[in-house]
């Protein structure tokens, strides 16, 4: 198994891709990250020592911020915090995001600005690595002073509240608990709100979506060139001078990459002196419309990356000068507005590729049989794959209304603007499944038409794609159940296949 070491400071979103995978790697904790937790809960001791009144040290919480609490009473303050705060509803959030949720966490309490103690974390290591993963359901964050309701959850199950699961199983918190041979946690001061207080929700979330987007904008890019040498299209708008022009990296990249998927094309060849002129947008403009889409991509990944090793919980500790801050560190504004421009984006993505689609399968555009059947009229074809890309389409536009512009204040108006992070992050979830299922369809559709014309070989990255899809869907000489072909289809995206069957052939494509 790989390991990870966890510093605080360098966690990268490629870490995170095997937990998305099915795959957590072990847990290690960097030294001198585990100095910096001692320095952090030093300064908490000596606080604690002082009997000043100090927010979640020394006090209730929100608008129970005045009200000063023994220190005999301090354990039970930080378990009754927990509790109180498991408060979500609805379906649990998928096992690999709360891995990754619980990564996350660790990772920035090992910044040493939380006042945790070394127990605390190295305990939350060994969860992981036993493969302990608590059931967190997915509704009830407003994303303000973290995603506290999800993240208590979690919280809880470590100390033998709610439920969870080992190897699979659910079951409740406690057997589980007992399953990996471990004790329920007891807290000590400050650490109940060092676990809860946080944006690892919308993060993991959001990292998860943002690895899928990465394989769609490569993906596009191809099963694209497919289409191109389907229609026979002109590869003239991905001249590289004219990515000079625009001035536009991911007008760039995106150019690069489908030049790279129609090298040695026979189809472009045979028909550069015809008499169109010109292509419709859907095909002339991708290197704008994923170019655009690469941007907002690079814009999301900056902001997940940052704040994956960003201190995100309250109060913030600096032991260097014996200072508690009491700040908003825990709002989850930055990863709401990126998450609501990734959605965005993701849905242009799927809005051309519905279109390519439909100048594939209708027959007043394409110059192929209606609706790519060998006998149309006796067969529909793909007909009905075109209006499920459209039905998908369509739903991405409700979803893409931006959670970040709304907030209803909570917490008897002390948390009075809220994020709305992970109705946010929920959302572009959601929105990249269906574009990963708009854009399967347009691979079948492209398949079928380049079967059409065999005689002309497609450019090697093209061919490549061809050859992925007919690996695991046969050519459709009549109607039949289409949805296994679809599920075909959709799996060779996500799994990585195409995309590893295209790279294989041309080289690494450009994100």
């Amino acid at each position: 198994m790989p390991t990870l070491t966890l510093d605080g400071r360098s966690l990268t979103l490629s870490d995170l891709a095997p937990v998305f995978r099915g795959t957590t790697p072990k847990l290690k904790l960097a030294p001198e990250a585990l100095e910096r937790v001692q320095a952090a809960r030093g300064l908490v001791e000596r606080a604690l020592d002082s009997g000043k009144p100090i927010y979640g040290l020394t006090t209730g919480f929100g608008k129970l911020k005045n009200v000063f609490i023994e220190r005999a009473d301090l354990g039970k303050l930080q378990l009754n915090l927990v509790l109180s705060h498991c408060c979500g509803m609805g379906e649990p959030m998928p096992s690999e995001e709360v891995r990754a949720v619980q990564i996350l966490r660790l990772n920035k309490l090992l910044r040493g600005h939380s006042g945790v103690r070394i127990e605390l974390v190295e305990a939350l290591a060994r969860f992981v690595n036993k493969g302990f993963v608590p059931v967190v359901p997915q509704q009830g964050s407003v994303g303000a002073s973290g995603d506290l309701a999800p993240l208590a959850h979690i919280a809880a199950a470590f100390m033998g509240h709610g439920e969870a699961l080992v190897g699979g199983k659910r079951m409740s918190a406690a057997a589980a608990l007992k399953v990996i041979h471990e004790e329920p946690l007891e807290l000590a001061a400050k650490e109940g709100l060092a676990l809860i207080n946080g944006t690892e929700v919308i993060g993991a979330i959001g990292a998860g979506v943002y690895l899928r987007a990465q394989n769609l904008s490569k993906c596009a890019d191809a099963i694209a060139a497919l289409t191109i040498e389907a229609l026979f299209g002109s590869s003239k708008p991905f001249d590289a001078r004219l990515a000079e022009l625009k001035g536009l990296s991911g007008h760039a990249r995106t150019s690069a990459n489908v030049r790279k998927c129609l090298a040695d094309s026979k189809v472009l060849a045979s028909h550069v002196d015809c008499d169109r002129v010109q292509d419709p947008y859907s095909l002339r403009c991708v290197p704008q419309v994923h170019g655009a889409f690469k941007q907002a991509l690079e814009h999301v990944g900056m902001v997940l990356a940052a704040e994956m090793n960003s201190v995100t919980d309250n109060p913030v500790l600096f032991p260097d000068t014996d200072e508690v801050v009491s700040a908003g560190q825990f709002h989850g504004q930055p990863l709401s507005m990126v998450m609501d421009y990734l959605a965005l984006a993701l849905c242009t993505l799927a809005n051309i590729s519905e279109r390519r689609t439909e100048q594939l399968v209708n027959p007043d555009l394409s110059h192929l049989p209606g609706f790519l059947a060998a006998k149309p009229g006796l067969h529909s074809g793909l007909m009905i794959a075109q209006v499920a890309a459209a039905a998908m389409a369509s739903e991405n536009k409700s979803l893409a209304h931006p959670a970040s512009v709304d907030s209803i204040p909570t917490s008897a108006n002390q948390e009075d603007h809220v994020s709305m992070g992970v109705t946010a992050a929920r959302k572009a979830r959601a929105i990249v499944t269906n574009v990963e299922h708009v854009l399967a369809i347009e691979l079948l559709c492209a398949a079928q038409a380049r079967d059409f014309h065999p005689e002309f070989q497609a450019g090697t990255g093209a061919q490549a794609v061809q050859v992925a899809v007919r690996k695991c869907v046969p050519p459709m000489e009549q109607d039949r159940y289409l949805h296994t072909d679809l599920v075909a289809a959709h799996e060779l995206i996500v799994s990585g296949e195409l995309l590893r069957a295209v790279e294989g052939a041309v080289g690494a494509l450009e994100a």
